[in-house]
């Protein structure tokens, strides 16, 4: 036993406080196990939304006796051991089972509830920082039940517990103004954008892509000679399509034997991905590059404006017409023929297309920028319930 914080508080492990337990998955097979089930069956993916008040699974009585599952009472305080989610923590407001990526600690005589919880919360960074493996980590439950604990009194565990949930609904009403803060910011622009290309002025006309640049797939050198690949150009891929339709240049480029047997894309044009899950995503490059088979790309030869053209293929209505050229198959996908043969709207001069994409610039920069601003924001109230859960467990609340 050691001692904990400015209080003098005594420190034991937390196995010699309370008990834990974990959970069970009744087979997979066994359908009478899950059909027609009531008994509320959590995934460690559940734990951490903090209060757990109502489950999405459940398993029968059968399936309960037939497998390592156990029943939790309510105020059992959950830690997820296992994946991405190890380390969050939950306090149970009903009874439930779990699987067994989740850890059961029960309060005891010796721990309120909530005080609990908030307590497993502070250590959430240290247990992760225990668990092995890399692609999947594992806290296992005999670190949870090692983790040193203070041995605080009764009345000192309600007093903080009132200073804590005092405080995090402060911080959870901070939060929640924040991120809708950051939803407003992004909607503002989405709605600007819609409005331009909906909302059209006179003299307006309407081209196919082919008639405005010229249109191009991609194509890859062969992967098995390795001298085609270098440094001397990027060679973009869907995944190098960043947020805001820049490119990663940087992940992958070919020499200048493999741009011989590529297509070059050049500066001033615009791509978008035409296979896949991430059909539609747009980009534009300010460099010359080259991309494989699964991007197309248009470059202007009238002197449009390719960050015009952009903003154009971003909108709702150029979005369904990529989704339904592309015939809605279980792998969608757009050729270079129908692509080139989809719609945009032309303002008469090109110097009003110059100034509609600098207006979508500007807007898209006081975004990103209310964005950050938005993000640090979210970022330093993490930090604040982190110094605060410190705090109350050394003693200094």
């Amino acid at each position: 036993m050691g001692a904990d914080g400015k209080k003098g508080w005594q420190t034991k492990k937390l196995g010699e406080m309370c008990e834990t337990g974990s959970g069970g998955t009744p087979l997979k097979a066994h359908k009478e196990y899950y059909e027609g089930g009531s008994i509320p069956w959590l995934l460690s993916g559940e734990v951490g939304q903090g209060e757990v008040c109502a489950a999405t699974n459940f398993i029968t009585q059968k399936g309960l006796e037939n497998s390592s599952a156990k029943v939790f009472p309510k105020d059992t305080v959950l830690v997820a051991m296992y994946g991405a989610t190890a380390g969050q923590v939950g306090i149970l407001r009903l009874e439930a089972t779990t699987n067994q990526a989740v850890c059961g600690v029960f309060p005891g005589k010796h721990f309120v509830a909530e005080f609990l919880y908030y307590l497993l919360l502070s250590r959430k960074e240290q247990l992760v920082g225990q668990a092995v493996g890399n692609a999947q980590p594992n806290i296992s439950q005999v670190k949870i039940r090692n983790t040193q604990v203070p041995v605080v009194p009764l009345p000192e565990q309600h007093r903080l517990v009132r200073l804590l949930d005092e405080a995090f609904a402060g911080l959870a009403t901070a939060k929640a103004n924040a991120e809708k803060n950051l939803q407003n910011a992004r909607a503002l622009f989405e709605s600007h954008l819609q409005s331009v290309f909906t909302q059209r002025g006179e003299g307006w006309v309407e081209k196919r892509l082919e008639q405005i640049g010229r249109t191009q797939t991609g194509s890859t050198p062969r992967t098995s000679e390795h001298t085609n690949f270098g440094d001397f150009i990027s060679f973009v891929k869907p995944a190098d399509f960043r947020a805001d339709g820049s490119l990663d240049y940087e992940k992958d480029g070919l020499s200048q034997k493999g741009l011989a047997g590529a297509r070059k894309v050049p500066s001033g044009s615009v791509l978008m991905v035409c296979i896949g899950a991430t059909i539609g995503k747009c980009g534009y490059c300010d460099r010359d590059v080259t991309t494989n088979q699964q991007i197309n790309s248009l470059t202007p030869t009238d002197g449009s404006s390719h960050r015009f053209i952009y903003y154009q293929m971003l909108t709702d209505g150029f979005q369904r017409r990529v989704m339904h050229a592309s015939g809605q198959a279980t792998l969608p996908i757009i050729n270079k023929s129908k692509w080139s043969s989809l719609p945009v709207w032309l303002p008469p001069t090109i110097a009003e297309q110059k100034r509609i994409a600098a207006k979508l610039d500007a807007l898209v920069a006081e975004t990103q920028r209310l964005a950050s601003l938005y993000q640090r924001k979210l970022a330093a109230l993490e930090e604040l319930k982190k110094s605060l859960l410190h705090q109350a467990f050394k003693g200094a609340l």
